[in-house]
Parts: structure tokens; C-alpha cells; sequence
């Protein structure tokens, strides 16, 4: 059975495995550090999903006011499902978790961006019913001048 509770420090090393999983590379300090200060900020929960006690997925929502949306957006900020239980329907039980506390944080709506070479996850949220909505775009400050 999968359960979905907060994460919390003493994660840091499942949470850590976890964004490894996605090309991520932290050290369990700098997670742990994370992992404080969104809880402190009480806009960013991170769940993790576990089975029988082992920490088999997460995911972490950042809860916004924007001046263009009526009501506060939710977004999806990291998904991800550990590689060997992937397809059972975990993702789909986090993103749920996710939404619910979107709600009751009155936020009207979620939303997430994902990378382009990332076709599977794409699938994935289409199946969950996210429709493509717009084209996003980066850039990272140490390649832009600053004046």
C-alpha cells in the first residue's frame, strides 16, 4: 500500500536519491538545508510516497500569488517516481496528493513545465488530464549581464 506523508530533514538522503533520479546532484546537506526552508515557508510542500516504510517517490508543490490569476497557482516544482516501481501508479497517487493540497490552499489551479527530451512524462501528464499551455523559456543569471 502507498502512503504519502510530509517529507521532512531527516529525508534528506531518500529525497537526495530521489533528485538523483533526474539528473539532480546534491549532497544530502544541501537537501537537507532545502528541505528546511520550504517547510518553513509554509508555500512548499514536498511529499514523499512509501511503501511498506521505503520512500518510493515525491513530490513538491510551490503555492503562488500571481498578479494575472484570480486565485494562487500551484505549481508542480520536481515529480519523480523511483526508476524500479515506476508504471504502478504512484506518480498519478502523488500528483493527487499534490492537488489536494493545492486546494486547500485555495489555489485555483496547477501547473508544471517539464523538458522537452522528456516524452514519457509529457505522456504522463496528458493522461492526467495537463494540456500543454505554453512554451517555456530560461536563462540562467551567470550567462546574463547584469547592469
Amino acid at each position: 500500500m502507498i502512503e504519502v506523508r510530509p517529507a521532512d530533514p531527516g529525508d534528506s538522503v531518500v529525497v537526495q536519491e530521489l533528485l538523483g533520479q533526474l539528473g539532480y546532484a546534491f549532497t544530502v546537506e544541501e537537501v537537507r538545508a532545502r528541505l528546511v526552508l520550504l517547510a518553513a515557508s509554509g508555500t512548499d510542500p514536498v511529499l514523499l510516497a512509501t511503501e511498506d516504510g521505503k520512500a518510493v517517490g515525491l513530490i513538491a508543490i510551490h503555492c503562488a500569488t500571481m498578479v494575472h490569476h484570480r486565485r494562487p497557482v500551484a505549481r508542480i516544482t520536481a515529480l519523480v517516481v523511483r526508476d524500479d516501481v515506476r508504471g504502478k501508479g504512484i506518480g498519478r497517487i502523488l500528483v493527487d496528493a499534490g492537488a489536494n493540497l493545492a486546494r486547500q490552499a485555495g489555489c485555483g489551479h496547477m501547473e508544471l513545465t517539464t523538458a522537452v527530451h522528456r516524452t514519457e512524462s509529457q505522456a504522463f501528464y496528458k493522461a492526467l488530464g495537463f494540456t500543454a499551455g505554453s512554451l517555456g523559456f530560461y536563462r540562467a543569471f551567470n550567462e546574463m549581464a547584469v547592469s
